[in-house]
């Protein structure tokens, strides 16, 4: 077999190396397979940063179960990307959850609102006002407001998750939150 610079080695023997525990062919493996499932995660989320995530998550998994890799069912690359795109969809599932639980929650809150005589329309005009403000920040900005309060982490695992400086993210956070204040009090009269 002529050399071509690259390993002689198949993508199925690699597959069985990794699952002894074989760092040198997971790296290979990795190098040959993250672009093509990433660009297939990336076509299913259309978010780059979650698509880092998700192709990290499916790397793990082809790490851990390795040992259950069946050649006979699919070929490596076959075997990686349905993992990119099972892993793809759930993350879509669960982003779109957890906008329909932000919603949920806020109509929750116009109910409890109603009952103790709040006024719910002005409510509900104060959540879409809320919406459309996080659509007019910065794109930085607006994803580090998301993560502290829809999925409820702290500025420290923000940083981690982002790959970004704490102090980037804190500054970022506080900016975001001023410029929300600021449309917010722009689009309905002062209480104060």
């Amino acid at each position: 077999m002529p050399s071509t610079g690259a390993s002689p080695e198949d993508p199925g023997a690699l597959v069985a190396r990794i699952a002894r525990g074989d760092r040198e062919a997971f790296s290979r493996l990795y190098d040959a397979y993250a672009g093509p499932a990433f660009g297939l995660i990336r076509r299913v989320l259309r978010d780059p940063e979650a698509s880092k995530d998700v192709l990290q998550e499916v790397f793990w998994q082809v790490w851990r179960e390795a040992a259950r890799y069946d050649p006979g069912r699919a070929s490596p690359e076959a075997w990686i990307l349905m993992r990119a795109k099972s892993r793809a969809i759930d993350r879509l599932r669960s982003m779109r959850r957890r906008d329909r639980t932000f919603v949920t929650a806020v109509d929750d809150s116009v109910a409890r609102a109603a009952e103790t005589g709040d006024d719910p329309p002005a409510l509900v005009a104060d959540r879409g006002l809320v919406e459309r403000g996080l659509d007019r920040l910065p794109d930085a900005q607006r994803r580090v407001i998301e993560l502290a309060f829809f999925e409820g982490l702290t500025q420290s695992e923000i940083a981690a998750r982002l790959g970004e400086p704490l102090g980037t993210v804190k500054t970022r956070a506080r900016l975001g939150l001023e410029r929300l204040r600021s449309l917010l009090g722009g689009g309905r009269p002062s209480t104060t």
